[in-house]
């Protein structure tokens, strides 16, 4: 069930105090109708539900299950590649080896 939340906001007040520290009239107004509009977008939001957590939860654990696999998939390649340089050197230094000095 979700309640409606609400919020007093003094804007005259917010903006008086905005003046009384120096700040010009203009710049008062604007920062008073900025904050307005934030406050009442976070208040007409709607909060997560345990649902949404629980399935925001479950593709995290997908998305690891995924890449641990990448990354498995990713060490088994590397190993062969090495595996692969490491043959192709020794067969190399072999070869060097034998040359007729």
């Amino acid at each position: 069930m979700l309640g409606m939340s609400t919020l007093t906001f003094d804007t005259l007040r917010y903006t008086e105090r905005l003046r009384a520290a120096g700040v010009s009239e203009p710049q008062a107004k604007a920062e008073t109708e900025a904050l307005r509009d934030v406050l009442a977008e976070a208040l007409d939001s709607t909060p997560a539900t345990k649902a949404d957590v629980a399935r925001l939860e479950a593709s995290t654990k997908e998305n690891f299950t995924s890449m641990r696999s990448d990354m498995q998939a990713l060490e088994y390649r590397l190993t062969i590649k090495l595996g692969a340089f490491m043959a192709v050197a020794v067969g190399v230094i072999i070869a060097f080896m034998r040359l007729p000095h």
